[in-house]
């Protein structure tokens, strides 16, 4: 497919890396291919949501040599029509390692931060906001109210055969009233759509409806991502729009993955619908802030 020729630039080739800052090396991808797969109108997005960003190994230099390394905290819109390639924003970033900007630390961060912001912004033609964050920022946590969703299923009599994306396991009953449902699955693993690299994250499910998602089938769901190949853009939108679907048209919804680093770099998509109440999670979208959940990011 053409995503993958484009997302493929930097695949199999020696990544020593730029001794100096070079934008050239971000790679944009355009998010329609996959969507039209699931029925996602790009210009009808039933759905908003940002990704989110941390680049927990960015370094430069000022102009007398002196290192500067801070957390990268980013985030754009799922509005927008491309996302950025993983492998090339870390290129991009490490092309910075090297090479001198400003007299002070201060001017350091202030330079490169413009630099992202307009690189980014210029290559995915949208606004990306970015920020960076000092060694000693508290951690906030998240999504203190969501539920392991091991907790509502034997596992010793449950029987998993699907590891291939598989919604028609997704099963319903109805309820006498609209009910809330927070639930947590920390074992969700996907793999690279380029590299076939396996990715490891936490979803977090909030939903309200007179639907219930029964917790057994809704694990057998998640599990079935076990041996997809997808971005991880992808894979949460594919959770909302399959859990969408199951529900009732006006049900509040929302879906975030909070994926492990790999390569220094972690990817946060969230979804929600847009009358959804549920909004405990503004420390994520918060550029200022360090917000995750669990030990595993």
């Amino acid at each position: 497919m053409e995503t993958n020729r484009i997302a493929a630039t930097h695949l199999g080739k020696k990544s020593s890396g730029s001794e100096t800052y070079d934008p050239s090396l971000l790679v944009a991808i355009p998010r329609e291919e996959n969507r039209r797969q699931y029925n996602i109108d790009n210009k009808n997005l039933t759905f908003e949501g940002w990704d989110v960003w941390h680049a927990y190994e960015f370094s430069a230099m000022t102009e007398n040599n002196i290192p500067v390394t801070r957390l990268l905290k980013l985030r754009y819109n799922c509005e927008s029509e491309f996302l950025v390639e993983s492998k090339s924003l870390k290129l991009y970033l490490n092309s910075f390692n090297m090479s001198g900007f400003g007299k002070s630390i201060g001017e350091c961060l202030e330079i490169c931060q413009e630099k992202i912001r307009h690189d980014l912004s210029k290559r995915l033609q949208t606004d990306v906001e970015v920020e960076f964050l000092e060694s000693g920022s508290k951690r906030v946590e998240l999504f203190e109210n969501f539920r392991n969703i091991m907790e509502f299923v034997d596992e010793s009599s449950l029987k998993v055969e699907k590891f291939k994306e598989a919604p028609e396991v997704l099963k319903t009953h109805d309820t006498k009233k609209a009910e809330e449902h927070y639930l947590t699955f920390d074992s969700l693993r996907s793999n690279c759509r380029v590299t076939h690299q396996p990715d490891f994250g936490d979803a977090f499910i909030y939903y309200k409806s007179k639907k219930h998602i029964i917790e057994e089938s809704l694990l057998k769901y998640l599990i079935s991502f076990r041996s997809e190949f997808h971005f991880h853009e992808e894979c949460c939108e594919m959770i909302y729009k399959r859990l969408e679907a199951v529900l009732e048209k006006d049900d509040e919804l929302f879906v975030c993955a909070l994926y492990t680093r790999r390569g220094g770099i972690d990817i946060c998509p969230v979804r929600w619908s847009k009358n959804c109440s549920f909004k405990n999670f503004d420390a994520l979208l918060n550029l200022k802030k360090y917000a995750r959940k669990g030990v595993k990011q």
